[in-house]
């Protein structure tokens, strides 16, 4: 069942995916569910990448890559030859054949690999060496310029750069990113601590979530990682384990954050929040998800609905992030749809699946 037919689930009328914010999302156990696919694998995945309905591909624990091109009825491993003691933490793909993976760790641990073929072959294109760098997460703007995130390194968050996408890296200097707070960082946990705007469609733009310190920021870049500015949020933080964990723009404007706190049986209140000025600044959610959430994701073409993930369950919002309701209680640390509307979500023990929707009664 496509998108189109979900949203009309969702809104009560058979209309695109712009919901009117006066509808409220389906109760647990309403229309909309995850429908499971085998990997065949017990990897921990939270690097995913939709290309579309029929094509995805996830990275995650012991260097396992795997890739469907048949809407998951089978999956492929194509992981890097000796990636096994590496951790896959992110992966953005431009279409079955060309994908980067990252690889996160104190020093040599950080990788970047590329494929042209399908992950038939791998190039490594990056791999750190500073002990003191941890890359934690990357994007792309386009299928040629993309950035990947460190953790801060001498008081400031690093940021390397490609513009050939992929096949070379460098680290920006250090001189337009504002200080870190005492114990900031980013969270390793979704792919989605650092964004780009819509998709890859050429811009500029790009944003960093960050926790650990007593307060959880969202940085913003408009020059392609260069220069940043920091403004705080109201999802809490004072604590390395709680912050922003996940971000999403479907455009320059609109954006969204969740987070929490990711131990089990922690609270994690005002676990989302909305931004609607390219995140200078952010509303706490009215009614936010009821626990920690790891990933989000915008349907394509929708103005108002999007899509949230943690270990504890799934939500869904059709207001832009004003009311998040629960849908499903299944385990999945990330998200992401295609432009084409394929949903897909991500997560342990090598959990896999596809966004559909229950008949109504069903």
């Amino acid at each position: 069942m496509n998108l189109r037919t979900i949203a009309a689930a969702l809104c009560g009328a058979a209309l695109a995916l712009a919901c009117t914010p006066a509808v409220a999302a389906p109760a647990p156990g309403g229309p909309l569910a995850w429908e499971s696919r085998d990997s065949g694998s017990g990897a921990r995945f939270r690097g995913l990448a939709a290309v579309s309905r029929s094509t995805a591909w996830v990275a995650g624990t012991n260097g396992t890559v795997l890739l469907t091109r048949n809407a998951g009825r089978t999956w492929r491993n194509v992981s890097p030859p000796g990636a096994a003691a590496l951790e896959f933490r992110d992966v953005e793909a431009f279409d079955a054949r060309r994908a980067v993976v990252l690889a996160i760790g104190e020093g040599e641990a950080s990788r970047v690999f590329r494929t042209d073929d399908g992950g038939t072959t791998w190039t490594e294109t990056f791999r750190n060496t500073d002990p003191k760098a941890f890359y934690d997460c990357l994007a792309f703007f386009d299928t040629r310029h993309g950035i990947a995130l460190g953790d801060p390194v001498d008081g400031r968050f690093r940021i390397l750069s490609t513009g050939d996408g992929g096949r070379s890296w460098r680290v920006l200097p250090a001189a337009g990113m504002p200080a870190a707070l005492p114990g900031e960082a980013a969270f390793a946990a979704s792919g989605q601590c650092v964004v780009t705007a819509g998709g890859r469609s050429g811009g500029r733009d790009a944003w960093i979530a960050t926790g650990g310190a007593a307060s959880s920021r969202v940085l913003h870049s408009a020059d392609r990682g260069r220069t940043w500015r920091a403004t705080g949020t109201p999802v809490p933080a004072g604590d390395p384990a709680r912050g922003v964990f996940g971000l999403a723009f479907r455009d320059r404007a609109h954006g969204l954050a969740v987070g929490g706190d990711y131990r089990a049986g922690r609270p994690s209140e005002r676990a989302a929040a909305a931004s609607a000025d390219g995140g200078a600044s952010w509303t706490a959610a009215g009614s936010p998800p009821g626990a920690y959430r790891s990933g989000v994701a915008w349907l394509p073409r929708s103005r108002t609905t999007a899509l949230a993930v943690g270990p504890t369950g799934s939500d869904v919002t059709t207001d832009g992030g004003r009311t998040w309701r629960g849908f499903g209680t299944g385990s999945y640390d990330t998200v992401d749809c295609a432009p084409d509307g394929g949903c897909w979500a991500a997560g342990e023990k090598g959990r896999l699946a596809r966004l559909t929707a229950r008949p109504a009664g069903g």
